[in-house]
C-alpha cells in the first residue's frame, strides 16, 4: 500500500494538550474537510475528527521529533497544538515539489534566547527557526535529519529543540524554504501594521492558547480577536518596561529604540 500523499500531524501528551489539538484540528477541518489528519497521543481521542490515532513513543525521546519521523504521509505538515488554521493552506504542499522542508524564522530574534546555539554560535543573520509549524517530505535525507535532531536534543539534556535544529540545518545539505510569517503567525500585532495586500493570515501559533495550562486560574483563550487584544497589551507593557511608548512618538528615532535594548545588538 502506498502512503497517502499529504496530511497533517499533531502530537499531544496529556489531556490538556489533546484538548488544544482537537480545537486546532477543528479549525483545520473547517478549511479542508478531506485532508487527512493524524494524531499521536497518550489519551483517548474523540472520534470523527482524526483519520488515524497513534501511540506516543516511549519516554526519553522528544515526542514531536520522533512522531514527525514516523509520519505515514509522503508530505507532512506538523502543527503544534497551540495553533489555529484561519485560511486554506492553498498550494503549501507544492513547496515540497522542490524542497525537503519548509519552516519559518522565530520571533524575538534579537533576544539571547533565540540567538542561542547548541554547538555553534552562528551569524545573527541565520536565526533560529520555529519548529511548531514544519512542512517536510518523506525521504532518507529527512529521516537522517530527524535522527540527528532527536539525538542532539537528548545530548543537550532536553529543553528547547530549536538550537539543535538550527545547528543541524546550518550543517545540512537539505533544500529548505523559509515560510512567510503568515504560515506561522507568532507576532499578531503585525496585523495592526499590515496593509490590505500584505498578507492573508493562514496559521496562527500562540502560546496564549495554552496559558490556562501553564498559569493556574488563567482564562482559556480560543479566538484571534482575544489574542490580538492580549498581544496589544503585552506589546505596550514590554516597551513600557524599557521606558518607551507605543505607538512610536513623533520625533523619536524609530530604529534607535531597538538598538538601545539590552538584547537588541547582533
Amino acid at each position: 500500500m502506498t502512503a497517502p500523499d499529504a496530511g497533517v500531524v499533531y502530537v499531544a501528551r496529556g489531556a490538556g494538550y489533546l484538548d488544544l489539538a482537537v480545537a486546532s484540528a477543528r479549525t483545520l477541518r473547517a478549511q479542508h474537510d478531506a485532508l487527512p489528519i493524524d494524531l499521536y497521543t497518550d489519551q483517548p481521542a474523540p472520534g470523527g475528527l482524526f483519520d488515524q490515532v497513534h501511540p506516543l513513543p516511549p519516554e526519553g525521546q522528544r515526542d514531536k521529533i520522533a512522531c514527525m519521523a514516523r509520519s505515514r504521509f509522503d508530505r507532512t505538515l506538523f502543527l503544534d497544538c497551540d495553533t489555529l488554521v484561519l485560511a486554506p493552506l492553498a498550494d503549501l504542499f507544492r513547496l515540497l515539489d522542490r524542497f525537503d522542508l519548509a519552516v519559518a524564522h522565530d520571533v524575538r530574534r534579537a533576544s539571547r534566547l533565540i540567538r542561542q546555539g547548541d554547538r555553534y554560535q552562528l551569524p545573527y543573520a541565520f536565526p533560529q527557526f520555529n519548529t511548531g509549524v514544519l512542512l517536510y517530505r518523506h525521504s532518507s535525507a529527512m529521516a537522517a535529519f530527524f535522527d540527528a535532531w532527536g539525538a542532539a536534543w537528548v545530548a543537550q539534556g532536553g529543553g528547547r529543540d530549536q538550537p539543535a535544529f538550527r545547528d543541524l540545518l546550518w550543517d545540512s545539505d537539505l533544500r529548505y524554504h523559509v515560510l512567510a510569517p503568515e504560515y506561522n503567525m507568532r507576532r499578531l500585532t503585525v496585523l495592526d501594521a499590515a496593509e490590505p495586500a500584505d498578507l492573508v493570515p493562514v496559521i496562527l501559533h500562540s502560546h496564549r492558547l495554552l496559558q490556562h495550562l501553564r498559569q493556574p486560574g488563567a482564562p482559556r483563550v480560543q479566538d484571534l480577536a482575544t489574542l490580538l487584544e492580549l498581544e496589544r497589551a503585552a506589546l505596550a507593557q514590554e516597551w513600557a518596561a524599557h521606558g518607551r511608548a507605543v505607538p512610536i512618538p513623533a520625533g523619536e528615532d524609530p530604529a534607535e529604540r531597538f538598538r538601545a535594548s539590552d538584547e537588541g545588538a547582533p
